[in-house]
């Protein structure tokens, strides 16, 4: 019985720190969207691509 409850414990809190690790990377990933690059300017005739 204990080794049941403890299995089920570890499988929440394991899919519990994943959902954590994922909303962690698309909060960073709109905040990084939101604020403007400073320093990267484009060339207008440029025939690279730029990174």
């Amino acid at each position: 019985m204990f080794t049941t409850v403890a299995t089920w414990v570890g499988a929440l809190l394991g899919i519990a720190i994943l959902i954590a690790m994922a909303v962690g990377a698309v909060a960073i990933d709109f905040d990084a969207l939101r604020k403007p690059r400073k320093g990267i300017r484009r060339r207008k005739n440029s025939t690279t691509p730029s990174a």
